[in-house]
């Protein structure tokens, strides 16, 4: 039996990396082969949660393959079948809103469009302080969208960021799972784990 790749895609919700980037060890201790890839803001910005290159270094690292951080280096993912799977954690706003319009300017909405072509399915863990504001039609309309699925997610600090969701990044081996075949991890909205 082939092992199935993961495109694992990341966004600069910088604050969640160190919840996300531990999932690549997840999926790999599950089985898969991991192919990472990262937004321009993602990899190249650097912030009091951590350098740029110290986390592509991880990344690489755990992964044992380089980061597809251009839209070029991205656009054959569908058309060469590199992914079963694509999983974009963390998924900002601002990104979910792009993929919701179909804008296609990040090496992120690139590997998502040209992933999708082959109607295989996308997962987003999303992670945003304007979720249950100006981010939350497009949030809808990725809900309602053939292929999508999310990670659960809630409130992470309703009093501080009354409009922030998160994702609760730990499921995302349960999350792919029940992806492969179709079905939406459930209940979609809970409690995220904070820390």
């Amino acid at each position: 039996m082939t092992r199935k790749t993961v495109g694992f895609a990341m966004c600069g919700s910088f604050c969640t990396f160190s919840r996300a980037i531990p999932q690549i060890d997840a999926l790999i201790d599950a089985g898969y082969d991991v192919l990472p890839i990262m937004s321009y803001n993602a990899s190249t910005t650097d912030t009091r949660f951590g350098k740029a290159q110290n986390f592509i270094d991880e990344i690489e690292e755990k992964t044992k393959r380089k980061i597809i951080r251009t839209i070029n280096d991205a656009e054959p993912i569908g058309p060469k079948a590199m992914t079963d799977i694509m999983l974009i954690a963390p998924c900002t706003g601002n990104t979910i809103s792009k993929l919701s319009y179909g804008i296609t300017d990040t090496p992120v909405t690139m590997a998502a469009k040209s992933h999708l072509r082959q109607e295989k399915p996308l997962i987003i863990a999303i992670a945003t302080n304007d979720a249950l504001g100006a981010s939350a039609q497009s949030i809808g309309r990725m809900l309602n969208t053939k292929h999508i699925f999310f990670v659960p997610f809630g409130q992470d600090a309703p009093i501080k960021k009354p409009k922030s969701l998160v994702a609760n990044f730990e499921l995302i081996p349960q999350v792919v799972e029940a992806a492969f075949i179709g079905k939406q991890l459930q209940p979609i909205i809970i409690a995220p784990k904070n820390g």
